[in-house]
């Protein structure tokens, strides 16, 4: 990359590549849309793309009023963003990444604009990283000085993996065991002094498309244990003879 007027490739990558399209290397999966811009490949990936790009610095791009727009938060370990107008999304400062023209017959009072005239809140005069990119490069013509060092950067905490289509559905399983190994139904052994009884509790509970099923075995039942038990049960009323 040579500093100066030109831009950086990551930079250039976030303005022509196409981003909430789907994604040609994962046609058949679900939520295939190419959100993420990976700025060593500059080039943009979906969620399943991301096994490859795990080492790379990553950056996520929204979507907002039907333009691109990148968490404050990371372009600023990019590069300058000082000067630009954030707007707040799910609770997270954003800018737009491109320049939107709107075009002004009249410009009453107030801040706009330096590159596309539209109305900006004080002190803000650029909309987007665009804008401030266009006109750095037009007065001072060096880009470099806004430029910063970034080794890494992850994507964002709140960023939803999607499940992974490609296989069957994941189970974990967690499994309590008794003291003597028992099977996963119930079973009986005729002829022993004991009757031994394996029940498994199944609880599926799902969590970011990843089922945990835990089971549990019950432990060892008596007969004695069951003769009381099957005493207590409801039968029908036996009364005493009458003298």
């Amino acid at each position: 990359m040579i500093m100066g007027i030109q831009k950086p490739a990551w930079l250039e990558a976030l303005y022509t590549q196409k981003f909430f399209v789907g994604c040609s290397v994962h046609e058949t999966a679900k939520k295939n849309e190419k959100n993420i811009c990976c700025l060593d490949c500059c080039t943009s990936i979906c969620p399943h793309c991301l096994s490859s790009h795990r080492f790379h610095r990553l950056v996520q791009v929204r979507r907002y009023v039907y333009h691109d727009v990148v968490r404050l938060e990371d372009l600023e370990k990019l590069i300058d963003c000082s000067n630009v107008q954030a707007y707040t999304i799910n609770s997270a400062k954003v800018i737009f990444i491109k320049k939107r023209p709107q075009n002004r017959q009249f410009k009453g009072s107030g801040n706009y604009c330096t590159s596309c005239d539209r109305s900006l809140q004080e002190p803000y005069i650029h909309c987007s990283l665009g804008c401030k990119v266009e006109f750095v490069l037009k007065h001072w013509k060096d880009l470099s000085p806004y430029l910063r060092s970034c080794k890494s950067l992850q994507l964002s905490p709140d960023f939803l993996m999607p499940p992974d289509t490609g296989d069957d559905e994941m189970l974990h399983s967690t499994i309590v065991d008794a003291d003597d190994p028992m099977s996963s139904s119930c079973s009986g052994s005729s002829g022993s002094d004991n009757m031994s009884i394996g029940c498994t509790e199944v609880v599926r509970k799902k969590r970011s498309s990843v089922f945990y099923v835990c089971a549990r075995s019950a432990g060892k039942v008596s007969d004695e244990d069951m003769a009381t038990s099957m005493s207590r049960r409801k039968g029908i009323p036996h009364r005493s003879p009458m003298c």
